[in-house]
């Protein structure tokens, strides 16, 4: 896969890049999602792996010495390498909890988080008690704790006023079937690690750490390829066995950090150098999948299994050709998931995809409950998912392959200074 050197943007935009991400993986395996359709493979295909390293990976060997810094800009957890362990988890504030339990509350999970990140035991507090002792001999394999807002927790902290329009309930898909009960939520935390018991231990010291102060709503468990699993970093693939991810956007490109990011001067004050995140947990339906001839799969995808190139020709990174026709049709038909999802057919609407695939095990009928824990990183969902996801509701060939069973939305905030906890801006200003 070609490697991506980052580009230097002016200003604020370059240091957000400098301190939010580890010198050693800059976006080195950020897997990505395809956007509703789930983007499972192309032009705005799912599950991306933009390999931009400032050098080669590490061994296996060094998989625990990665570390990531808790303070920057940005949160860690967007433009950081997708770790091989990842924990979803939302909670609800608890029934009188309001904005001074809500505060109390961050200042503990950023104080754990900040510790845990640097390869530190937790200490105790509320709900917490002394370090399990779970991550014992274990360095920070690279783990993020990320939090954000839903919609649900200005009401109940009084913060109304400060609730960003970016915000608004995602609209409705006909081929949705949510689970409510798995969806959204009033607090949100992303936990990603290289190795699976420091990941672990990272939920379940957070959760300890809620104490009454709040309750769980819902939590998700996912995967990614290990860090040296291949001779060299490459794109990695979904569940369908699909190269994914090839058309993520990369930290190269000019406006970049304009189409992941808010703004130093934008609004809410609160949320300059934050993100916004669309959460969707998509079974695939594996089986159906399966059943279809490589053929089939190539064109409802738009690309060559076998490496990614898309079927007008050229190599994985060749951009699609739409317009080209071979044997009297389009070389890329016109329902393939690469060519409804890709930008240029979106009015330009981009996001950061960053999944995890998830296995929770088999159904009544066999099948594998398995699938794509969908995360889409953008500065506005109004211009980024949401016409993307509509584009693809109304005819994407992918479609019919995959189940929507669960979504959330959450606002996330810039990256806590020195001595601040994440949010302290909201609920402190």
């Amino acid at each position: 896969m070609t490697q991506h050197t980052p580009e230097k943007t002016p200003g604020k935009s370059e240091t957000s890049l400098e301190a939010g991400v580890s010198r050693r993986r800059l976006l080195g395996t950020a897997s990505a999602a395809g956007v509703a359709g789930l983007a499972l493979g192309g032009a705005g295909g799912a599950y991306a792996h933009a390999a931009t390293r400032e050098e080669p990976p590490a061994a296996l060997t060094t998989l625990g010495s990665g570390s990531v810094p808790f303070h920057g800009v940005h949160q860690a957890g967007i433009t950081t390498p997708a770790q091989a362990h990842g924990h979803l988890v939302a909670f609800d504030l608890a029934p009188g909890a309001g904005r001074k339990e809500a505060a109390a509350l961050l200042r503990r999970w950023s104080d754990a988080a900040r510790r845990m990140m640097a390869g530190e035991p937790v200490q105790g507090g509320q709900g917490g008690g002394a370090d399990s002792g779970i991550a014992l001999d274990a360095g920070p394999s690279s783990l993020t704790v990320t939090f954000g807002f839903g919609r649900t927790f200005f009401g109940r902290t009084g913060l109304k006023g400060g609730l960003p329009r970016e915000l608004a309930p995602l609209p409705e898909f006909s081929a949705d079937a949510l689970d409510k009960k798995r969806s959204n939520g009033d607090l949100w935390i992303q936990v990603g690690a290289d190795d699976a018991l420091v990941a672990f231990h990272a939920l379940r010291a957070l959760q300890r750490a809620a104490g009454k102060a709040a309750k769980l709503r819902w939590q998700m468990n996912g995967f990614n390829r290990s860090p040296g699993a291949t001779s060299h970093p490459m794109t990695v693939r979904n569940l369908m066995g699909q190269v994914d991810g090839t058309n993520n956007p990369k930290p190269s490109e000019k406006d970049f950090f304009k189409k992941v990011f808010v703004p130093e001067d934008g609004s809410p004050e609160w949320m300059a150098g934050g993100s916004y995140v669309v959460l969707r947990r998509i079974r695939m339906l594996l089986d159906d999948w399966d059943e279809r001839s490589l053929d089939e799969q190539e064109e409802v995808i738009g690309r060559r299994k076998s490496d990614g190139a898309p079927l007008s020709g050229g190599k994985e990174h060749t951009e699609p050709d739409l317009e080209k026709r071979a044997k009297g049709k389009l070389a890329i038909a016109a329902n393939a998931h690469i060519r409804v999802a890709a930008p240029e057919t979106n009015g330009d609407a981009a996001m950061l995809r960053r999944p995890f695939s998830f296995h929770d095990g088999f159904r009544d009928d066999g099948a594998p409950d398995a699938g794509l824990l969908f995360l889409a990183w953008q500065a506005d969902p109004l211009r980024g998912f949401v016409p993307v996801q509509r584009k693809l509701d109304r005819g994407d060939a992918l479609s019919p392959f995959l189940r929507h069973e669960a979504s959330a939305l959450f606002a996330v905030p810039g990256g806590p200074r020195e001595g601040e906890y994440v949010g302290q801006r909201l609920l402190e200003g």
